[in-house]
């Protein structure tokens, strides 16, 4: 069975975009880069040929990654996500019970996710934690400096940034 993977509108249509880019532009560019790199002579000690051979395996070894990435995806519309409990999407709002700080996180597939711009991925240990709760429901989450506590303050839509 295929083990299906959550990905936002927005998300698939960036993949999707990356692919083409990579398929369309990136291969074609480093094919040329190979022909002129040939046109040197000796390939065992042309260091374009071979930079641009190994630029032609990451290329296609990301275009494999995404075209597995987007045929095993299912596609969820963040905005119209209930927002009754915490799940795909959603935008949470939690206070961490040690210092009173209030962090927001939306909680997208792991190809999205990035801290930094406040969105986790719902496979995390994070996101399984946070996974069904409720407004004013508590949980923990092992981290690296130890267990932390949270209680949930808010759960919104998430929007198709």
């Amino acid at each position: 069975m295929i083990e299906r993977v959550p990905l936002s509108k927005a998300g698939h249509a960036r993949l999707r975009s990356e692919l083409i880019r990579l398929e369309r532009k990136d291969r074609m560019e480093v094919i040329k880069s190979i022909e002129v790199a040939r046109e040197h002579g000796d390939l065992k000690e042309n260091a374009e040929y071979h930079a641009a051979k190994e630029r032609q395996g990451h290329i296609e070894g990301r275009i494999i990654e995404l075209k597995d990435k987007l045929g095993r995806a299912e596609v969820i519309d963040c905005s119209a996500v209930p927002c009754d409990r915490i799940v795909f999407g959603t935008v949470v709002t939690l206070e961490d019970l040690d210092n009173g700080q209030e962090i927001i996180y939306q909680l997208l597939g792991p190809e999205e996710s990035d801290v930094k711009k406040g969105s986790i991925s719902v496979l995390s240990p994070w996101g399984r934690a946070m996974i069904g709760k409720n407004i004013g429901d508590e949980f923990e989450v092992k981290t690296p400096s130890g267990v932390r506590q949270f209680e949930v303050l808010d759960i919104r839509s998430g929007s198709e940034a």
